[in-house]
């Protein structure tokens, strides 16, 4: 899969702070990408769409952890 296309943006519940940070691109068909901010070259996850909102609605409902 060509990932060159991919359009990355930074969480809106990453803090600004240089703590946890996560990017996520949605915008390749089918796929959502998800990589760590601060290592960029450290491998990327990739998501089905179904799966992909099926992880946000239940940490949603889970809420922030620690």
């Amino acid at each position: 899969m060509d990932l060159a296309g991919a359009q990355w943006r930074k969480s809106t519940k990453s803090g600004n702070n240089g703590g946890s940070c996560v990017e996520v691109a949605d915008n390749l068909p089918g796929v959502v990408l998800v990589r760590d901010t601060k290592d960029r070259d450290g491998g990327t996850l990739t998501f089905g769409r179904g799966a992909w909102h099926g992880f946000v609605a239940l940490a949603k409902e889970i809420g922030p952890v620690g």
